[in-house]
């Protein structure tokens, strides 16, 4: 069964499933990236090789979802799986169902913060492509429009969305639903990390040391990820077109929309997105 770590991109989602990792998959908590691998994003081609054949086909991919969570699922046990995909129906395909998901950590971001970490990570030219990237209901990630991208033998297409269908797409899911904000990530990571913590024990029926769990929070601070990342221990970087890498642990707390976008920009956000950010506290 899955438990989905679901989230739109550049929401924390990378942030809480290395915390998980170092929870599952290690000894004493520490969280180094080493065990990030375990837990795997969905879709892959790995995940799909043996079902698609075309992995640009969509329809093809999409109506394999299902068969592979099956093939996942045939050893019976809970797995984590990461995705930005939104959990949606193409014609008569659903992306997940009950009989293969068992829950779902679901983390957002104030989209106005989105904007600005979306620019730095995708390279985008200006702050109004980045704006138009979490408006877009049809925005499909893992698409390939140019042979000579340097990625199109790993890609296969995923749904990301706009921002507002993301959100909505996966907290309609009420079984095992676990919210997280990445705004409460930040200001309190202690209080965050035990409740995912005690969302994992309460799932697997497992319990966590005490001090394996303190440790996983301390060395899953922001500071601490952004440090491995420096010192070339985070290999899930992405490049620009030169092939320079681009800083994945960038702002964080310190990434402020209130500095970085200007009124136009906030007001049409604001306003397409109103229900959802009133909903959650952004406005």
């Amino acid at each position: 069964m899955i438990v989905w770590i679901s989230s739109y991109p550049k929401s924390g989602n990378t942030w809480v499933r290395g915390f998980i990792a170092s929870l599952l998959y290690t000894n004493n908590g520490e969280n180094n990236f080493s065990k990030l691998e375990k837990i795997k994003q969905f879709p892959t081609r790995k995940l799909f090789k043996n079902f698609v054949d075309n992995f640009q086909n969509i329809n093809e991919v999409s109506k394999n979802w299902i068969n592979v969570q099956n093939f996942i699922n045939l050893d019976n046990k809970i797995k984590f799986l990461k995705t930005h995909h939104t959990n949606c129906s193409i014609g008569k395909f659903n992306f997940t169902d009950d009989e293969n998901t068992i829950g779902v950590i679901h983390i957002v971001r104030d989209p106005r913060n989105v904007i600005t970490s979306i620019k730095n990570h995708f390279s985008l030219e200006n702050i109004n492509d980045a704006k138009n990237f979490i408006l877009n209901d049809k925005n499909w990630a893992g698409i390939v429009r140019d042979n000579k991208d340097k990625d199109k033998d790993y890609k296969v297409p995923t749904l990301i969305s706009s921002w507002k269908i993301n959100y909505l797409s996966w907290k309609n899911r009420t079984q095992n639903y676990m919210l997280v904000k990445y705004e409460d990530l930040i200001k309190n990571p202690n209080k965050e990390f035990l409740k995912i913590s005690n969302y994992i024990s309460k799932i697997m029926n497992i319990k966590f040391s005490e001090n394996k769990i303190l440790n996983a929070i301390k060395t899953s601070s922001f500071e601490n990820m952004k440090n491995l990342e420096e010192k070339g221990l985070f290999n899930e970087s992405v490049s620009t077109k030169n092939d320079e890498k681009v800083k994945f642990f960038n702002l964080g707390p310190k990434n402020d929309w209130k500095i970085y976008l200007n009124n136009e920009i906030i007001e049409e956000i604001n306003l397409k997105f109103k229900n959802e950010m009133e909903e959650l506290g952004y406005l």
